[in-house]
């Protein structure tokens, strides 16, 4: 069982970063990893990867540092044990309505007496029925992190019983649903996150939890840690990548380089 690099960090008040990576290409995995990065964003809920990919990725990333959390969509609990049973390091449970629906993801996530998820231990987290059983139960438990999504105005009402679940760690702001759902699409310097991003903070540090979301810049960067906020999520593969074409175009569009863009 692999020690969370990103536990460890927040019990030291430590910032961490994640990056997002959208293609499903163990190589990209694999350099991110090497690279010292403290998380990698596996995304079940909006991408089109099965959790056979999902494993491969998982399997790629453990040549370096790197712990991986993988969000499944909404309500897939039982695909929380197979998810962890390849290696993920912590869960990121998008859409939480409430407390109860918190507890729900802890007890999926959780071996007993904390919560009741099931046993196996014959893959990638124990490894492969290598720790004795009572050893792996207490590791899973102790380095496995869940992340609770606050994305709905109604759910941000509930964000401090959200927030006193016991095996939550972090709750994580989302402010791209949260705007769409507040009236307010794209407005990210709103009051209304501005506001919600107050809230979060205010809960977790009443709960002695953490809390994080995606962040933009380096200077929302420092906002969001003068908030206390330790969890930062920045960038993606795919924007990195759109950015760097980008580039290339701008700088050879003087040299009379044309370029046919179909996607606007």
């Amino acid at each position: 069982m692999r020690n969370s690099r990103i536990k460890a960090k927040l019990a030291q008040n430590q910032p961490v970063l994640l990056t997002s990576l959208h293609y499903p290409d163990e190589t990209i995995y694999e350099m991110t990893s090497l690279m010292g990065f403290d998380g990698i964003w596996l995304d079940l809920e909006h991408h089109h990867h099965s959790v056979a990919t999902a494993e491969r990725l998982l399997r790629a990333t453990r040549v370096g540092v790197s712990d991986v959390m993988v969000r499944p969509a909404k309500g897939e609990f039982m695909r929380m044990s197979r998810i962890l049973e390849a290696g993920a390091t912590g869960i990121m449970y998008p859409r939480c309505d409430n407390a109860a629906e918190a507890r729900e993801v802890v007890r999926w996530a959780k071996f007993a007496p904390q919560g009741q998820r099931g046993i196996d231990a014959a893959n990638a987290d124990n490894p492969y029925c290598m720790m004795p059983l009572v050893d792996y139960l207490k590791a899973a438990n102790e380095q496995t992190f869940i992340v609770i999504q606050i994305e709905d105005p109604s759910a941000l009402a509930q964000v401090d019983e959200i927030a006193a679940v016991p095996g939550v760690d972090i709750v994580f702001f989302g402010p791209g649903d949260f705007s769409i759902l507040s009236g307010i699409p794209g407005q990210m310097n709103h009051e209304l996150i501005k506001d919600a991003m107050r809230k979060v903070s205010a809960a977790v540090k009443k709960h002695g939890k953490n809390w994080g979301m995606p962040i933009f810049n380096t200077d929302h960067a420092k906002e969001v840690l003068d908030l206390g906020g330790r969890f930062l999520c920045h960038s993606a593969d795919i924007l990195i990548l759109k950015n760097g074409l980008e580039a290339i175009q701008k700088n050879f569009s003087p040299l009379g380089v044309t370029f046919e863009r179909r996607g606007s």
